[in-house]
């Protein structure tokens, strides 16, 4: 418990004061587990078991980012993954290589090891960057993906390669081919299994409205795959990554993102830590030229290979420079490769230090890699660039219906009518499917929750529609919208005018069913005892006009504000 603590006072109180120097959170995970790790203060000493714990945030990420690709826009971006990402690897790591059997007199085998490992990058710092930007469908943010997919991919087959490198070459080569073919078969088994499996299931449990229970299947779902993935020797990363897209179609993707966010963003937060707590000072001070030379080489060398691939593959350069600083560092992968490397004897004694000094070191460089990419791409960008990117965003505004039930379908229907786009969340899985079956993109999830608003992309939302039943969800949904988006329109149903003049103190425009009921009937009633159509439009107006007025007056808040 004492520990946990200090890990918590020491996440808060670092990212208070990194981001108020403008560093950043990732930076500021990295000095706090640097600080109290066992090579600085020593408040915390289980350091093995917290990166464990840690990596799941990885894994949670690598879900996250896999439920925004469909498996066909997969296909669409394989051009940038197996063309862009492949070179960069192939290009890179053999760059590497060569250079390492040279400068360290390494034999070839280590060095292709070395090489290839240190042209990895850090899948949990190029992701977690593009997300806090919101950047990942950004033509860049697509680009740096696709190579880090291409990485993790790469990764069964450079582990096969160790224990070959370690009996002194790559003569024999069956079990990699047989690593290669098992991950592949796995790979297709899941994505087929589970495309049948999942949402059957989902839809079951979100039939019991338990929300916890939901979000320990999410858990599961997640964790599960994962684990099968790497008893296959895929890593878990790469097996949350298959799971996201399995639901990336799916009814329930948004309420599973919401139940899954908060645990991703606690525990990559305890992995940066965890990468900060491995930085020893001592290891470094007595390989420090080959430390600092070895670091300044891979980030120097890495952005100047991704730079011209990205031009070549046609990246703007502005693109190709935020490209390339992003992914200019080691990655976590290199612990693992290089850890099984020393254990397996194929790494020379002394040199397993220096490596992981060097991805370290490399990683905690990258958010200031990142602000001089940024740099560089501002200069060459102009500012034409940024209005071009908000009018693409301001064309994909869409309405959000909050609640599907019978008022919701209708104010679907209407927004169709006139070709509006928009989506619909509700909590009746009945509800949820009926709107699927007709075609519609509707979503299981709880409005009021901001993970899920966020998940749908709150931001790109341009009108809010609420037409739950329940006063207490309606509410809370009001609120929330509010609390994301203050100057956002949101329009809501209400049953009395009490309950409109509770809504309408949140500022937003209300309806009450009470209200136009009454005008309805009393205009039925009115039409068919004789009064003209058009003494009754008048009389309605006034009526409607009055009412509303008086909803106004009695909160200070002008109607359809």
């Amino acid at each position: 418990m004492i520990e946990l603590l200090i890990l918590l006072a020491a996440a808060v109180v670092a990212v208070l004061i990194f981001t108020r120097l403008g560093f950043g959170a990732t930076l500021a995970y990295l000095a706090a587990g640097a600080m109290i790790g066992p090579n600085g203060l020593a408040l915390v000493k289980d350091t093995e078991n917290i990166h464990h714990i840690g990596e799941l945030g990885v894994v949670f990420l690598l879900f996250l980012i896999g439920i925004e690709i469909k498996p066909q826009r997969l296909w669409v971006m394989r051009r940038l993954v197996f063309g862009l990402g492949g070179a960069q690897l192939m290009l890179t790591g053999i760059l590497f290589s060569f250079i390492i059997h040279y400068a360290l007199a390494l034999s070839f085998a280590v060095s292709v090891i070395v090489g290839f490992g240190l042209a990895l990058s850090s899948t949990a710092f190029g992701l977690q960057i593009l997300a806090d930007r919101n950047q990942l469908t950004a033509h860049w943010g697509r680009a740096s993906f696709s190579v880090l997919l291409f990485q993790d991919l790469a990764v069964v087959p450079l582990l096969a390669l160790v224990p070959l490198a370690a009996k002194g070459g790559f003569g024999a080569t069956a079990g990699m081919e047989l690593a290669i073919l098992e991950a592949a078969g796995i790979f297709l088994a899941t994505l087929v299994g589970g495309r049948f499996a999942i949402g059957p299931a989902l839809r079951l449990i979100a039939r019991t409205r338990i929300q916890e229970v939901f979000a320990a299947a999410a858990l599961l779902l997640v964790l599960g795959i994962a684990w099968a993935m790497e008893k296959a020797g895929l890593s878990m990363a790469m097996g949350a990554f298959i799971a996201g897209m399995l639901l990336a179609d799916n009814e329930f993707r948004h309420q599973v993102e919401a139940d899954v966010e908060p645990f991703r963003g606690l525990l990559l937060g305890l992995f940066f830590m965890s990468v900060g707590m491995a930085i020893n000072p001592v290891a470094v001070m007595d390989d420090l030229g080959l430390i600092i030379g070895g670091t300044a080489a891979l980030l120097l060398l890495k952005v100047g290979v991704i730079f011209v691939l990205a031009r070549l593959f046609r990246l703007e350069t502005a693109a190709a420079f935020r490209s390339s600083f992003l992914l200019s560092q080691a990655g976590e992968f290199g612990f693992i490769l290089f850890t099984l490397a020393d254990s397996s004897g194929a790494l020379p004694p002394g040199l397993l230090e220096p490596l992981l000094s060097i991805i370290v070191l490399s990683m905690a460089l990258t958010p200031l890699m990142m602000k001089l990419g940024d740099r560089l791409a501002t200069a060459v960008a102009g500012r034409g660039a940024a209005t071009i990117e908000e009018v693409a965003q301001e064309a994909e505004k869409q309405v959000m219906i909050a609640g599907y039930g019978r008022v919701g379908e209708t104010v679907g229907r209407l927004l169709s009518a006139v070709d509006q786009p928009w989506l619909a969340v509700d909590m009746d899985v009945e509800h949820v499917s009926r709107g699927r079956g007709n075609g519609n993109k509707i979503y299981f999830g709880d409005a009021s929750r901001q993970e899920v608003l966020r998940a749908i992309g709150v931001y790109k939302i341009k009108l809010v529609v609420v037409t739950l039943d329940d006063p207490k969800a309606a509410e809370k949904t009001i609120q929330m919208v509010r609390r994301l988006r203050p100057g956002l329109p949101v329009i809501t149903r209400a049953r009395d005018l009490p309950t409109a003049e509770n809504y309408a103190e949140l500022g937003v425009q209300v309806v009450p069913e009470t209200l136009e009921a009454s005008l309805q009937l009393g205009a039925i009633s009115l039409k068919s005892l004789g009064v003209e159509d058009a003494e009754l439009d008048e009389l309605i107006d006034e009526f409607r006009t009055d009412n509303y007025r008086r909803l106004k007056d009695a909160v200070s808040i002008p109607a359809g504000e």
